[in-house]
């Protein structure tokens, strides 16, 4: 904790420093926010903490999913204002981590290890899937959403976040050898991990508009990319993904 405070201080930027009340999405009443950088990791609402990524997933989830307090719902990690907002609102919800030394459904204490290019879960038993900042770290990240395909129920939506150029396409920066050892294509880019892995994960994609495509392969019925109807404070907010697998199961 006393880390994450060290690195949060050392990020303000000069001048930067605003508060402004808003509308906050996950805590469902007008809130304080602070501005501590001129960018999205910078902003925060101080009573749940949720960042604009965060606050656009929510609002995009709770524009296409009203009926949240009856569903069933994965969410790709454990903890974080996004867990505590499913704990709070969705019909039930159940979260993992990603563990290297752990094999997929293993537990370490209270968190179960998954990893989504192989789910321990049976097929169709989730509604819901999301995810923030997680599909770029995926060394094959076909095999991750086909995974969540199966997992979700027919009908069911995979409603995520990750770093996208929504003018562009994807840009591959890494992917695994045949025996398994990292095979770098551009330069390595690295980004925050809170869980483990020294604090920093692989980022093995750069994502472009054509990550919809890449939904469509793994077995989607459709997918697209939503703007929040409500952007977070200082007007930051990302697309978020909304996937959906086909009403019937016929398809994947």
């Amino acid at each position: 904790m006393r880390n994450a405070i060290s690195r949060r201080l050392a990020s303000i930027q000069p001048g930067q420093l605003r508060f402004r009340r808003h509308p906050c999405p996950l805590c469902r009443q007008t809130r304080l926010f602070v501005r501590l950088a001129n960018d999205e990791t910078g902003v925060r609402c101080l009573h749940c903490r949720a960042t604009p990524v965060t606050l656009s997933l929510v609002s995009v989830l709770l524009e296409s999913q009203p009926d949240l307090a009856q569903k069933s719902v994965y969410e790709l990690s454990s903890r974080g204002a996004l867990f505590a907002f499913l704990q709070r609102n969705a019909g039930s919800v159940t979260g993992s981590e990603y563990f290297a030394d752990l094999a997929p459904g293993a537990w370490q204490g209270s968190i179960q290890c998954q990893d989504v290019q192989a789910l321990t879960h049976p097929s169709g038993s989730f509604d819901i899937c999301t995810s923030t900042e997680v599909f770029e770290h995926v060394p094959d990240d076909h095999r991750g959403f086909a995974e969540v395909c199966r997992v979700l129920r027919p009908g069911g939506r995979l409603v995520f976040t990750v770093p996208i150029d929504v003018h562009g396409r994807t840009i591959e920066r890494a992917r695994l050898s045949a025996g398994g050892d990292i095979e770098h294509l551009l330069t390595p880019e690295y980004h925050g991990d809170p869980v483990g892995n020294a604090g920093r994960i692989l980022a093995f994609r750069n994502y472009g508009a054509d990550i919809v495509d890449r939904l469509l392969a793994s077995g989607f019925d459709s997918a697209d990319l939503r703007m929040p109807d409500h952007p977070a404070p200082w007007n930051y907010g990302r697309a978020v993904v909304v996937a959906c697998k086909a009403a019937r199961t016929g398809k994947a």
